[in-house]
């Protein structure tokens, strides 16, 4: 059974950097695509950034790129997003999430390709 579990999340003071580390298992994921979305209160879920786990390969959304850095350690099937330069609009409930579907077969930012999702983690940036 395949299982994602997000952890690293917290508060933090806008400019200040955080980590949110995925840790996978079920399975083996070097095929998979791993993203992370994002959900602030009264939006709807958004893309953050997703990486073709074999490949490296990486793509975010507008809002984050240039901040965020994902990443993937294959030794302990663990995904990661260092998040720098940290804004009070980047406060949400942070969801990782995993896709057998290969990278060039559909958008890595479609939530539809995803088909496994962890619970979340609250990140809160004060201004």
């Amino acid at each position: 059974q395949v299982q994602v579990v997000e952890s690293g999340g917290g508060l933090v003071q806008a400019g200040e950097s955080l980590r949110l580390s995925c840790a996978a298992s079920g399975r083996t994921f070097s095929r998979y695509v791993m993203g992370w979305f994002r959900q602030a209160p009264g939006k709807e879920r958004e893309f953050a950034a997703a990486i073709d786990w074999s490949s490296g390969v990486t793509n975010y959304a507008d809002s984050v790129k240039g901040r965020f850095t994902i990443s993937r350690d294959s030794a302990k099937n663990t995904i990661y997003l260092q998040m720098n330069s940290l804004k009070p609009e980047d406060t949400a409930v942070y969801y990782c999430a995993a896709s057998g579907l290969p990278f060039s077969a559909r958008s890595p930012a479609d939530a539809v390709r995803y088909n496994y999702w962890g619970r979340g983690t609250q990140v809160t940036v004060s201004s």
